[in-house]
C-alpha cells in the first residue's frame, strides 16, 4: 500500500497571504486541522489549526480586547506557517510515510508529483488503515501470541490453521519481550475458540489472548 493510495485530495490548500482568521474560519468549515501554504502553485509552508490558534499579536497584554482583535485580524498566514515541509511522495510506502511523520513529530505531510502537490496525508488516514489492517469489521477468532523470531514459524502456523480448514483475515507482526520473540495478533475464520487454540498452542511460546468477536 502506498501514500496515493490512502491521501485525502483533493488537498486544500491556501495562499500565505490569506489572514489567519479566515484561514481558521475555512478550517472549521472544511473539518481540517492543516493545510499546506502555496503561492504560485509552488508549496511554500504549511500550517495548522494550532498555529492559527496560537497567533497573537507581540505585546498583546498592553492592548485592549478590540486593539487586540484588530490586529489579530490583520496577521497573515505567512507570518505563522512552518516552512521547513516534511513531504512524501505518491510512491512512498504508507508505513514508511507513517515513520517520517513519527520521527518528525507531525501530524500531516503533503504529497509531491514532482513540484507538484497533488494530496495531503494526515494522522487521521494512517489511523483509518488501522481498523482495516485487524480485520476490525469482521468476525472471527482474534489470537494474540508471543513466538519465536526464527525461520518457518509463520510457515508452521499458517499450514496448521489451513490444513483444518481456517483462514487468516488479518495478522499483524509486533515487538515482543526481547529480541528473541515477536508478538502476533491475528483473526482467523471458519474454525471456532477452541479449534483455534488447539491448532495454535502447541505451536507458540504463550497465548497471550484469544477471544471470538465481531468488531474487534
Amino acid at each position: 500500500m502506498f501514500v496515493g493510495d490512502r491521501m485525502s485530495h483533493p488537498v486544500i490548500t491556501v495562499p500565505p497571504e490569506m489572514p489567519v482568521v479566515e484561514a481558521l474560519n475555512m478550517m472549521h468549515r472544511e473539518h481540517i486541522r492543516r493545510a499546506p501554504v502555496v503561492k504560485d502553485g509552488k508549496l511554500v509552508g504549511i500550517v495548522s489549526d494550532k498555529d492559527l490558534l496560537n497567533a497573537s499579536p507581540s505585546a498583546a497584554t498592553t492592548l485592549s480586547v478590540w486593539e487586540i482583535n484588530y490586529l489579530v485580524s490583520k496577521i497573515l498566514v505567512r507570518e505563522v506557517m512552518a516552512t521547513n515541509v516534511i513531504t512524501v511522495s505518491e510512491g512512498t510506502p504508507i508505513e514508511e510515510a507513517a515513520r517520517i511523520m513519527l520521527d518528525h513529530k507531525i501530524g500531516g505531510a503533503p504529497v509531491m508529483r514532482g513540484e507538484t502537490i497533488v494530496g495531503i496525508i494526515t494522522e487521521t488516514d494512517l489511523f483509518k488503515i488501522f481498523p482495516e489492517l485487524m480485520g476490525a469489521r469482521r468476525m472471527g477468532v482474534r489470537v494474540t501470541a508471543l513466538i519465536k523470531d526464527e525461520p518457518g514459524q509463520l510457515a508452521r502456523l499458517t499450514k496448521a490453521i489451513a490444513t483444518q480448514g481456517g483462514n487468516f483475515v488479518a495478522f499483524g507482526m509486533f515487538s515482543g519481550e526481547d529480541s528473541s520473540n515477536y508478538l502476533i495478533t491475528c483473526k482467523v475464520d471458519g474454525l471456532n475458540e477452541s479449534q483455534v487454540q488447539g491448532i495454535m498452542e502447541p505451536l507458540v511460546l504463550r497465548l497471550v489472548d484469544i477471544r471470538t468477536c465481531m468488531n474487534c
